[in-house]
C-alpha cells in the first residue's frame, strides 16, 4: 500500500508543479494497483483534463462517480469534460447535480450560467 500512495503522492507533486503529463505516469501505475480508490481517479482526470485529453479524463470521473455518486466535485470535472467534447446539454446537467450538492459554489453556478 506505501508503494502506491507513494505513486500518488508522486502525481500530486507534479500536478502541483504544473507537469500533468508527467503526473500521468505514477497515477497510471497508482490507478492499476488500486482501481477503485477514487483519489487517485480524481488526480488522474485532474491530469488528463489538463494536457486535453478529454474523452480520458471523462472515464476517470466517470469512474470517480460510480464509487461516490455525490462527489459535487467529480460532477463538475465530468461537466468540463463534457462541455470541451462539444456535449454542452449533458456538462449542463453535471454541474447542476454539482451545484444542487454543494449549494452557493460560485465556480458550479458560473459554468450553469454560461450554459444556460
Amino acid at each position: 500500500m506505501t508503494e502506491t500512495f507513494d505513486l500518488f503522492q508522486q502525481g500530486r507533486e507534479h500536478l502541483a508543479q504544473g507537469r500533468a503529463a508527467q503526473a500521468t505516469v505514477p497515477l497510471e501505475k497508482a490507478k492499476a494497483r488500486e482501481p477503485e480508490k477514487a483519489s487517485i481517479r480524481e488526480a488522474l482526470g485532474i491530469a488528463y483534463f489538463r494536457i486535453k485529453r478529454y474523452a480520458e479524463a471523462e472515464a476517470e470521473f466517470r469512474k470517480m462517480l460510480e464509487l461516490a455518486p455525490v462527489d459535487d466535485y467529480a460532477h463538475y470535472a465530468l461537466g468540463r469534460c463534457l462541455e470541451k467534447l462539444g456535449r454542452q446539454a449533458e456538462a449542463n446537467g453535471h454541474y447542476k447535480l454539482a451545484s444542487s450538492l454543494r449549494p452557493g459554489q460560485a465556480t458550479y453556478e458560473s459554468r450553469i450560467r454560461d450554459l444556460g
